[in-house]
């Protein structure tokens, strides 16, 4: 009996995932994305929508890592396969700490948004209903679908699939384009980008040896590869949802243009918005077969004559690379364990560890405001102070060299590079304290007023100073984990160097 209820249980769930998955394709269909005659742009726009649906476009590839790292991916080998359970507890960590970073006037439905993202992964990648996914399957295909800059995505991709010398493994690439391009498949565009035995090859046709600055070269070139075209197209939708062309579609007649802007390059001053280019709509003496120009920006006519100026007077080619070089050797992860506040943190202090934005405080606290800001400049003569010790470290270093005797002042020196990091950590924990407090006092003075602050005049205007303060106070607590983070990476180096100083010790203790 329990096991004929098991099997209901089963296939009742079983029932409400495909509804769902029903769903947010009958949701896709509705957009009418289909009609758009062009492939690339048709499978950009259909993930875009899929991304947008499950709130991953407000999801960075530094969250993502993140989750996997409390989720503990970070440690675990690529092959090895987990359950659906554990998959959802990956989505349900990014989703989550998403609304612990969103004002509170911009909370999603967290448990849709984890509903749907988790029936879009199974539909492409356990079609079968196994219950089993890779460790890389899965890394590749939220890095891929999440948010954010491109170049970020692809140097963590390249990092999940190069060897530790910092160079591509040709069959990893091949397993990432195998699982990538199941994604356009899913939303039924595998006829045009489907995975073929040949596009490894494509890719990387002349190379060798791949290395982080061809893998981006290659990615961010124009065109990128054929099988993944439509990667940086649907980056680039991103990035022009907003933009406001002032000009007259010429088709519909609408007058402003959204979004990407096309203009004929035959017929004088015929121009087309996105979805009339896209569907193939045309006028007049218009055809489809006319050369298209395609913009992203508006200039006005005396901008784009100022701009032909300066390029007809500049020598160099003003041209920017598509990215900045990295080195070729990857760098070695740090152990940050001894930064980490040695006492346990609870719930709220977890919050703020996780890099979000501060949403709310007390903003008539004047009080509050130059403590911490008397704490910030306290912190950064102390940051300032220890990079001049720093300096001169380095020059006793350089003298050590020459003199290996004299061991007791570089003794003395990391001595007080210990108390400084002592006293950069306990400057960590006061501002963590009082990002703190500064949320518990304003989720205080929030409280919806009782009837005696209604007939108090005095509590009315503190009230309404609180409103029009909120902002500044935003704005405050931003800075602050702006500057904590800037402490955070001045510890990391610091930490570096002093590693470096003790090795070379022990190099001369050993000679």
């Amino acid at each position: 009996m329990v096991h004929s209820e098991g099997m209901i249980e089963d296939c009742g769930r079983s029932g409400d995932i495909m509804a769902e998955r029903r769903q947010l394709f009958a949701e896709m269909r509705a957009q009418e994305l289909d009609s758009i005659r062009l492939s690339t742009y048709r499978t950009a726009c259909k993930l875009r929508f899929v991304q947008k649906k499950c709130n991953l476009h407000l999801v960075d590839i530094w969250n993502v890592i993140e989750a996997f790292r409390e989720n503990g991916l970070n440690t675990m080998d690529l092959n090895t396969e987990f359950t659906v359970a554990r998959l959802e507890a990956i989505l349900s960590t990014i989703f989550y700490q998403l609304n612990k970073r969103m004002p509170t006037t911009h909370q999603i439905n967290v448990e849709q948004s984890i509903s749907l993202l988790l029936n879009f992964l199974l539909a492409a990648y356990d079609p079968e209903g196994l219950g089993k996914m890779s460790v890389f399957v899965v890394k590749m295909a939220l890095a891929t679908i999440c948010g954010g800059k491109i170049l970020d995505k692809l140097r963590y991709i390249f990092s999940q699939i190069s060897d530790p010398g910092g160079i591509m493994v040709y069959s990893q690439f091949d397993q990432f384009l195998r699982e990538v391009l199941k994604l356009p498949m899913t939303v039924f565009e595998g006829p045009s980008f489907g995975y073929t035995e040949q596009a490894t090859r494509t890719c990387f046709a002349q190379q060798k040896k791949v290395s982080l600055n061809t893998f981006l070269d290659t990615m961010m070139s124009d065109p990128p590869p054929q099988c993944l075209v439509w990667l940086p197209l649907m980056h680039r939708l991103a990035n022009v949802e907003n933009v406001f062309h002032p000009v007259e579609c010429s088709y519909c007649h609408s007058e402003s243009i959204m979004g990407f802007r096309y203009r004929c390059q035959q017929c004088h001053n015929y121009q087309l918005c996105q979805d009339c280019f896209w569907r193939g709509h045309a006028s007049g003496s218009h055809s489809n077969q006319h050369q298209m120009k395609e913009y992203t920006s508006w200039k006005s006519p005396a901008k784009k004559l100022s701009n032909a100026l300066s390029k007809s007077l500049s020598c160099a080619s003003s041209r920017e690379p598509l990215h900045p070089m990295f080195p070729d050797m990857p760098e070695k992860p740090l152990n940050l364990a001894h930064i980490v506040p040695p006492r346990p943190m609870n719930s709220t202090n977890d919050f703020m560890l996780s890099h979000s934005m501060p949403t709310s405080g007390n903003p008539y606290s004047t009080k509050n405001l130059l403590e911490s800001s008397s704490r910030q400049e306290e912190e950064h003569s102390l940051i300032a102070r220890y990079a001049s010790r720093l300096a001169s470290d380095a020059a006793a270093a350089q003298q050590q060299q020459r003199v290996p005797n004299d061991i007791s002042f570089s003794l003395d020196a990391n001595k007080q590079q210990r108390q400084l990091i002592a006293e950069l950590e306990s400057k960590n924990r006061e501002i963590l304290q009082e990002i703190q407090r500064l949320r518990v006092q304003h989720e205080q003075a929030s409280q919806p007023p009782t009837c005696t602050s209604q007939q108090n005049p005095t509590l009315l205007a503190e009230l309404r100073l609180l409103r029009q303060r909120k902002d500044e106070l935003e704005q405050r607590m931003s800075a602050l984990q702006e500057s904590r983070r800037e402490l955070m990476v001045q510890l990391e180096q610091l930490m570096l160097l002093l590693k470096e100083e003790e090795r070379k010790q022990a190099t001369y203790g050993d000679s």
